[in-house]
């Protein structure tokens, strides 16, 4: 499926590849190493949507900084996915599948999570139809581990219908506070921040 939808967008990829050019300049393109089936790495491409981080005193520019008024509505509109279907052709990646997340990421999966690696990650998956980044970080790789032991044919063809509708509201774009989402800290952080919130409010 990918190579005809590829064949089809390739007009929109190379006005958009044009405007991102003129716009933000070089590269046009964002590639990030990414951990797929089974833990290997692969070079993700996107379009990019950030301005490089400046060094400051307090440190690096945050997202919210970095992220443009254009690359914003790319975001929004999940445009800057487009290049991310030659991953799909290239087999690092499926259409469906848990989205693939930094590679450093790796070391702070429970093993229960980490069984997301279990098949290729996709350019939309079960938890992007059901809250995306609004989604805390363990109830996104809970859903990831439930895809991957429910995976069919029909699931996805679900997940393509409802990651349709998903777009078009522009839904769970980012997390809460956030320009995109926060950092990962490790399988379980969210729910002990959680639980700690709850007894702190209880006291």
């Amino acid at each position: 499926m990918a190579v005809p939808v590829l064949v089809l967008a390739s007009p929109v990829i190379l006005g958009l590849a044009l405007l991102i050019r003129l716009r933000m300049g070089s590269p046009v393109l964002f590639r990030q190493g990414r951990a797929g089936r089974g833990g290997r790495v692969f070079e993700l491409v996107k379009f990019r949507t950030m301005r490089p981080a400046a060094p400051g005193d307090d440190g690096p520019e945050s997202d919210g900084d970095r992220l443009t008024p254009f690359g914003r509505a790319l975001r929004s509109t999940s445009l800057d996915e487009l290049p991310t279907l030659l991953n799909v052709v290239r087999g690092d990646m499926s259409l469906v599948g848990p989205r693939p997340l930094p590679v450093r990421y790796l070391p702070r999966y429970s093993p229960d999570h980490a069984r997301r690696h279990d098949v290729r990650p996709g350019i939309t998956g079960w938890a992007q139809v059901n809250g995306r980044n609004a989604l805390s970080w363990d109830d996104q790789l809970d859903m990831d581990v439930w895809y991957v032991e429910h995976k069919s044919l029909r699931l996805d063809l679900r997940v393509i219908r409802d990651t349709v509708v998903s777009v078009a509201r522009r839904q769970g774009i980012s997390a809460e506070g956030h320009a995109t989402r926060p950092e990962f800290p490790g399988s379980g952080a969210s729910r002990a921040g959680l639980v700690g919130a709850e007894a702190r409010r209880s006291s």
